[in-house]
């Protein structure tokens, strides 16, 4: 007796249909999973005999063999429970395989059959719609997730194992879930902090609203309360809402990663991530953690942050060889992970916060006089930061201890939303002028959406600067040696801010104030 019914894994960020294949044969009782499982997997049949046997229908007590195709693939986590469960039955009599084909199950099961939600529902929704399926039964908790992408094929929820049966029979009739309204949704937005809520450092908000206004890359050094990380929590704040097709991006990787129940996981947020993810992974996080790793490879915290923000406190603390491997995912905005039988590319365009003390004990430069660190010690310390990766972060500022007036005033101060307003506009005039670019000039502009995207040739059409500019530039890039990527991260800081400013033209005083912005690199 066999029978074959299709189940959907994740690979990586994306999904792959299964074909779950069930024979019952005479011998022994036995159940055997091949095609690569994993222990989740081979765990399943424990599973699904007790489910099965729970829900009133007869285990057989045979020779059981499940397999899993394509066999070269290795499949993990728990969502084939339901395949597997409704192919034995099938192969059993209780259900005929035409009512089988063109379905796609996935779920996990308990003892008792009921149905309990699994990761990964969103790139296993939009799978099964390629695939042109009949339609697809996911567990009922996954049901907000799934209704981002569904449309493409029928998705029925069901919440126990009976109820899938009955389904497949035709005796139970169930609605299919409704596509989403992004724009609704989009209107459940909290942000949980306010740039109001940050009192003096005018310049430091200045600097990271450029920063926001342009995508580019900041490192903030000052002495411990001065303020660094109330401020990096505060960046997605004031950066662009999340348009449709990035909020599916970004729920598609926090889908795959997180576990059900995590904090700030989609099991949390109704499985859907609406405002811009901020991640800030503890220095003793390994390269594996931040960039992603594993047997079957899963985004670490650099893909976790995309279309948000990658915040490093304490950056020296972190190891330099954590640090190093940053270098592609901030110039290439995506990162690949190979493994013997596998590579796997996962987006990572993110905004890089760092940062750091301006000296071990955090009080260099103390009007008071607090440092007693040795100079050996401040050099090693600052060391640990290489100069390539300083080279990719645009904007070094200083961040000061605050004065008492300002730490007792209580003045009115710019909202969040004021400064998203303009970063807003900022960005439109820029994807405008990427619009027109492209257009006019085939394969220079591809995809771009801020200034810090640009490349070099990118660079050299929207970033002309007059004389007087170049003048300055060239005298910043010889007293403070430059390199080459340096010198264009100044130009796009300086386009951004003839974009704030409402400039199509970049004028002297631009690029004097992007320079600024790159004097303070503790090398």
């Amino acid at each position: 007796m066999l029978a074959q019914v299709s189940g959907c894994t994740c690979v990586g960020i994306h999904g792959m249909v299964i074909a779950v294949e069930v024979d019952i044969a005479f011998g022994l009782p036995f159940m055997q999973t091949v095609g690569l499982p994993d222990s989740a997997v081979r765990e399943s049949k424990d599973r699904v005999k007790a489910a099965i046997s729970n829900c009133g229908y007869d285990f057989p007590p045979r020779r059981i063999t499940i397999n899993l195709a394509p066999a070269d693939i290795r499949k993990e986590g728990a969502g084939l429970d339901l395949p597997m469960a409704l192919g034995i039955i099938a192969a059993s009599g209780n259900l005929r395989q035409e009512q089988l084909d063109g379905f796609c199950a996935v779920g996990e099961l308990s003892l008792n059959g009921d149905l309990r939600r699994i990761s990964g529902i969103l790139p296993i929704v939009l799978a099964a719609g390629e695939a042109a399926l009949r339609g697809l039964l996911i567990p009922h908790e996954n049901s907000e997730e799934a209704a981002l992408v569904a449309g493409s094929l029928p998705v029925y929820p069901v919440a126990t194992l009976q109820e899938a049966v009955k389904f497949l029979r035709g005796d139970q009739a169930i609605a299919p879930i409704a596509a989403a309204n992004l724009e609704d949704m989009a209107a459940r937005r909290h942000y949980d902090c306010d740039f109001a809520e940050v009192k003096g450092q005018q310049h430091v908000k200045r600097a990271l609203e450029i920063a926001a206004a342009g995508g580019h890359n900041v490192l903030l050094q000052g002495p411990p309360g001065a303020g660094k990380t109330m401020l990096a929590r505060r960046l997605p704040s004031i950066l662009p809402e999340m348009t449709g097709p990035e909020i599916i991006e970004t729920t598609r990787i926090y889908s795959v990663n997180a576990l059900p129940g995590e904090a700030g996981s989609p099991a949390q947020a109704g499985g859907l991530q609406l405002v811009r993810p901020f991640r800030a992974p503890h220095h003793t996080i390994s390269d594996a953690g931040l960039i992603g790793g594993g047997i079957i490879p899963h985004p670490g915290e650099v893909s976790l942050a995309h279309n948000g923000v990658l915040f490093l406190d304490e950056l020296p603390e972190f190891k330099k060889r954590v640090l190093e491997v940053l270098r592609q995912p901030l110039e290439d905005g995506q990162v690949t992970i190979a493994r013997a039988n596998m590579k796997l590319t996962f987006p990572s365009r993110f905004i890089l916060v760092a940062a750091m003390n301006p000296c071990p004990c955090g009080y260099l430069g103390d009007r008071e006089g607090r440092c007693r660190c040795p100079e050996s010690h401040i050099l090693a310390y600052r060391g640990r930061i290489s100069g390539p990766l300083l080279d990719r972060i645009d904007l070094h500022l200083e961040v000061a201890a605050l004065p008492y007036r300002e730490i007792a005033d209580s003045e009115e101060r710019e909202t969040s939303s004021l400064i998203r307003g303009r970063v807003n506009a900022c960005r439109q005039r820029q994807r405008r002028r990427f619009a027109t670019g492209q257009n006019e000039n085939r394969g220079h502009a591809p995809s771009l959406f801020c200034n810090a995207q640009m490349g070099s040739r990118e660079v050299e059409i929207f970033c002309k600067i007059d004389s007087a500019a170049e003048k300055l530039l060239r005298r910043g890039v010889e007293r403070f040696g430059l390199s080459a990527r340096g010198y264009h991260r100044i130009l796009k800081v300086a386009r951004t801010i003839a974009d704030m400013a409402g400039h199509e033209n970049i004028a002297e005083n631009h690029v004097a104030e992007a320079m600024q912005y790159r004097r303070l690199a503790p090398v």
